[in-house]
């Protein structure tokens, strides 16, 4: 073998190790090729994530979402027409009645009650006493009776003056008067004096029954007032009567909300107890207004609406008086409104505006919106049907800026 030749081994390990050299010289440019490349893509601006919802075309509705109480619309207090011994009640909360026939409570006359000695004597005496001032007065009558005729028969020899003629008249007059409250006097202290000494062994005098008091109405017993037997004097609640299936609703608004609410709206009501709403039309909205402190300790100027329920009884059987109904107001509604939920809306400026999606960026647009439900707003201007707008947008999202929707 020559001593300049190169074996083929050799070779091939010089070419292995010079890919090796090369390799090493490349690959802290490739590192760093890929570094600037994840940078790159790192800080590339990438599109929002967002909710979209799209405007729509349909029914829109305005209302005032109050809570009120159902009330029977005609109640009837019951009282005791006299003084007397009440009787047991038997009648319970819910008993039903008829007007004119249901007896609902029974008033025995008291019985007259005994006298003590000394009370006794003190009558006794006040009667001795006026009939003495009815003898005595009787012969003042007597004798100005008489002196009155005298007198007259004297004016007619025209012995006396017609002034002292007038003068026995009147003392005549006087006399009579006189007599005639004395008398009175003596009847009343005979009275008492018999009414009092009566013994109390008949509860009821026969010329003195008790006396029955009817329902003034028909309906159900609401409230019982006075279920025991004891003593009652004259216009004593004794219950109180009416017609659950009369109903009316009573929702107290805030003032502001209340004139803009007009006799004929209708009411929707949820949350009675069943399981479809019950509806109702409002009667009145009341003229007055009353202050009220709600559960933040803000004063409140609310006023009263009445609602006539249009649902009939058989389908809110259980609904009775003094029941609370969630209620919807319904203040206006239409059904061709162009419309878009409120999260879409927001201020800039003195305005309304929204941003609208337009080929994956978001561009944003003034709108004039009209009014409102809980979840809905009217668009004017500025929106079209099917166009899709960002909800809730906040400080991350600007015009101009790369959307993407998302589903929620």
């Amino acid at each position: 073998m020559k001593p300049n030749s190169v074996s083929p081994s050799s070779s091939a390990s010089a070419r292995r190790n010079e890919r090796h050299r090369r390799a090493r010289r490349v690959l802290p440019y490739t590192g760093a090729l890929l570094l600037i490349l994840l940078l790159v893509l790192g800080f590339w601006p990438q599109p929002a994530p967002v909710e979209t919802a799209v405007v729509t075309s349909g029914r829109l509705r305005s209302t005032v979402n109050e809570e009120g109480k159902t009330r029977i619309r005609q109640r009837f207090l019951v009282s005791a027409p006299v003084a007397g011994q009440l009787r047991r009640t038997e009648l319970k909360e819910g008993a039903a009645v008829s007007a004119g026939q249901t007896v609902v409570a029974v008033i025995d006359p008291l019985s007259p009650a005994l006298l003590d000695a000394r009370t006794r004597a003190a009558t006794e005496a006040r009667r001795d006493t006026a009939a003495a001032s009815l003898a005595k007065a009787k012969a003042g009558e007597d004798f100005a009776a008489s002196e009155l005729r005298r007198f007259e028969k004297l004016y007619g020899e025209k012995t006396v003056t017609i002034q002292e003629l007038e003068s026995a008249r009147w003392r005549e007059a006087a006399a009579a008067r006189d007599l005639a409250a004395a008398a009175s006097s003596l009847r009343q202290a005979e009275a008492e004096l018999a009414e009092f000494s009566a013994g109390t062994d008949d509860p009821a005098p026969p010329d003195r029954p008790p006396t029955e008091v009817k329902s003034p109405a028909t309906g159900r017993v609401l409230r019982v007032f006075e279920e025991n037997a004891r003593v009652v004097t004259a216009g004593t609640p004794l219950l109180e009567v009416g017609d659950p299936t009369n109903l009316e609703v009573v929702i107290d608004v805030l003032s502001r909300d209340g004139a803009a609410i007009s006799p004929g709206a209708r009411v929707e009501l949820d949350q009675w107890g069943g399981s479809e709403p019950l509806v109702a039309r409002v009667r009145l909205v009341e003229p007055a207004a009353f202050t009220k402190v709600s559960a933040l300790g803000v004063e409140e100027q609310r006023v009263n609406v009445i609602a006539d329920l249009l649902t009939p009884p058989d389908q809110r059987r259980n609904l009775g008086d003094s029941f609370r109904v969630e209620a919807r107001i319904v203040t206006w509604q239409t059904d061709q409104a162009v419309k878009v939920p409120s999260g879409a809306l927001f201020r800039r400026g003195p305005q309304w505006s929204v941003f609208v999606v337009s080929e994956g960026h978001a561009r944003l647009r003034a709108v004039k919106v009209g009014r409102a439900s809980e979840s809905e707003t009217q668009v004017l201007e500025g929106l079209q049907p099917g166009e899709a707008v960002i909800l809730y947008p906040g400080d991350r999202v600007h015009d101009g800026q790369r959307v993407r929707a998302i589903k929620v």
